[in-house]
Order: structure tokens, then sequence, then C-alpha cells
């Protein structure tokens, strides 16, 4: 077995002076150093920075869930992902590898009935689809309430 620090070629050769040079240039900083810049840049920050907001871990059975209140606010801006699934099935790689252009896969959804609105991957409302301006769009029929959402989040 080769030694670990035995260089074979010219390229590995000059790949191992640029990394001499580089940790020549960075000085002899110990950890002690490292340690202190660490902690002024902690005490710095932490003079300035507001205490993070507690949420609650979950609504009391009797307590209303609403959009209202600080403790959203900070999430309102976050952007999530949202998509409307027509229907799923599940096939095997062969069937999957022999698709081609025309291919007829069927669903586990009846024609007409309402496409499910995902958030993020969790399902929170129901819809049909509606063309809007020669696009597709999703008129929706029926929203999971709040509260049931995050049940299910559980």
């Amino acid at each position: 077995m080769a030694n670990e620090n035995e260089i074979n070629s010219p390229e590995e050769q000059a790949l191992a002076d640029e990394w001499a040079a580089a940790l020549e240039e960075t000085g002899d900083a110990g950890q002690s150093d490292i340690d202190a810049l660490l902690a002024a840049d902690a005490a710095s920050a932490g003079a300035g920075r507001l205490p993070m907001e507690e949420f609650a871990s979950s609504p009391k059975p009797n307590e209303h869930v609403s959009l209202e209140g600080p403790n959203l606010d900070v999430i309102l801006d976050i952007p999530v992902s949202i998509s409307m699934e027509v229907g799923s099935t599940e096939i095997s790689i062969r069937n999957l590898l022999q698709l081609n252009q025309g291919s007829v896969i069927e669903l586990d959804r009846l024609a007409g009935e309402p496409l499910d609105v995902l958030v993020n991957g969790t399902l929170i409302a129901h819809g049909e689809v509606v063309v809007v301006n020669e696009k597709f769009g999703i008129r929706l029929t029926d929203v999971i309430s709040p509260s049931e959402r995050i049940k299910k989040l559980r």
C-alpha cells in the first residue's frame, strides 16, 4: 500500500505546493485565537439580537386557530411549493420503461372527481380545474381547516 504523503505526478506536486503556500499565508493562528474571535463575535451579535418568538406546540382542543397574531409574522413570506394532484398509481419499473408517446396510465381517481391541492406535499384543499385567460387554474371547492392541517403535521 502506498504512503498517503507520497506524490505520484507533477500535478499532485503542484497542488501540494499550492496548499503549503496557502497554509503558510494563514500564519500561526492557534485554536485559542479562533475561540477568542468566535466569542467576540457572539458577544457583539448577542447585544443587538432580538429574542426568538416561541411558537405554540399545538392548539388546545377548544382553542381557535387564527392566521392573526405576531407568531406567524416571521413565516408569512416563506415560499412554499403548491401542486395539484389529478391522481396516482403504482406501476413496476418494467412497465415504466415500456411507456412511450401515446401510452395511457390509469389513475386511482374517477373522471370529474375533485383534485387534491398540496402545499409542500401536505393536503390543504380539494378543487376543480378551470381555464382563466387561456391558462389552467383551480377553483377550491373544499378547504381543510387550519386546525385539521395542524393535526396532520404531528
